[in-house]
């Protein structure tokens, strides 16, 4: 597997920052998750559901193929254990508040310096200097993305997932794979600066909004909600068909008027003024109620094999359930990863490991090499 061998240790706890160990492990990274000895990662306890082992479908989303070993930081056996395992590591991934593992002995620029092939990766709710703790949805009210959601009379929203969460994850496992990049390419060890990565909720929350945020950097007006249809491109939004509701996503002109005709709309489509997205715009509400007339006319299956026949791009709202009918998951090991990987093991009890890790340290990983949990038994894939 493309990380085979790399040695990830996770001091992370939640979803940012298991996420992006989770992503490492996926694509082979060994990885060993430290968790408090009483309550292990909160998420634990975020339920219900909780499976028949007693763990929560929120802890089990995010913590395959790792190990896990309880410490207690304020015990110093504890603190030398994780002292230990991250000077054999590659990577630590943590999420703990400025100062708390300084405290504790395990300052960052410390053992960087001592290790000069370790790389660190901070994640933090509002930055370096910040104590404020890191919660998605106090994050998506703070950076814009609560204001641009919603029904444009209705009251502010949140996203249906953590997706700050998400985005962080993800931006915290993209610059630990370019920090192991830049490791490798080098022939002299890096400095310190290139080796202690920082990301945060705010600044992938802040970076997420893209073409929104250049929107109002370019018009100089306040974002708004637009419920959902789009702020530059109509028709691309929700309507009701017949039987359910479906979304058309007309993204230029001549998927404009291939929609048009396939919906046996020919007027529209000869219409000077919503022959270019502009005028689509400027007469939105037109277009969108003589759509939404003729959708309903029929169910959204025909529609969608009309549409797609001339590559309209559309689709119909599914729930969770029918996206788990055609993508799979497993109700141990959670949806199939999203890289070039596979689920090798599956998310550890709180401290399942703990014996052959206080042992062995990183040799623990011979003992599960074959991807079996302590019972034994395989991962479900």
């Amino acid at each position: 597997m493309l990380l085979s061998g790399l040695r990830v240790l996770d001091l992370s706890r939640v979803l940012a920052g298991p996420l992006c160990t989770m992503l490492l492990g996926d694509l082979g990274a060994d990885v060993l998750k430290v968790e408090r000895p009483l309550t292990g990662d909160e998420t634990r306890g975020w339920g219900p559901p909780f499976d028949a082992r007693g763990e929560s479908a929120y802890y089990l989303s995010v913590n395959r193929n790792k190990l896990s070993v309880a410490a207690d930081l304020d015990r110093d056996e504890d603190v030398e254990l994780v002292r230990r395992l991250a000077a054999e590591a590659d990577v630590v991934v943590e999420n703990y508040r400025p100062g708390a593992l300084a405290r504790r002995g395990l300052d960052a620029a410390t053992l960087l310096a001592r290790h000069p092939r370790l790389i660190w990766c901070t994640i933090s709710g509002f930055g370096a200097t910040s104590a404020r703790p890191g919660y998605d949805f106090v994050v998506q009210a703070e950076r814009g993305w609560m204001a641009i959601t919603g029904e444009p009379d209705g009251a502010p929203m949140k996203a249906g997932v953590a997706i700050v969460d998400v985005l962080t994850g993800k931006d915290a496992a993209i610059a630990v794979l370019a920090a192991l990049v830049a490791r490798g390419r080098s022939d002299a060890p890096l400095p310190v600066a290139d080796r202690q990565l920082h990301v945060s909720l705010a600044a992938s929350a802040a970076a997420g909004l893209v073409n929104v945020a250049q929107n109002a950097l370019v018009s100089g007006h306040e974002g708004g909600r637009w419920g959902n249809a789009h702020a530059n491109l109509v028709p691309y939004q929700l309507f009701d068909a017949a039987d359910r509701p479906l979304v058309v996503a007309v993204g230029n002109d001549a998927q404009w008027r291939a929609c048009a005709h396939a919906l046996d709309l020919p007027a529209l489509a000869a219409d000077p003024r919503l022959a270019t997205n502009p005028g689509r715009l400027a007469h939105r509400a037109e277009l969108t109620t003589a759509l939404a007339a003729q959708l309903r006319t029929r169910p959204a299956a025909e529609w969608l094999e009309r549409l797609e026949r001339v590559g309209v791009p559309a689709g119909q709202v599914k729930g969770v359930l029918e996206v788990l009918a055609e993508a799979g998951g497993s109700p141990l090991t959670g949806m199939p990863p999203s890289v070039p990987g596979r689920v090798r093991r599956p998310p550890p009890q709180r401290d399942e490991q703990g014996e052959a890790i206080r042992r062995g340290g990183w040799k623990c990983f011979e003992e599960y090499a074959s991807g079996r949990d302590a019972s034994g038994e395989g991962a479900s894939e």
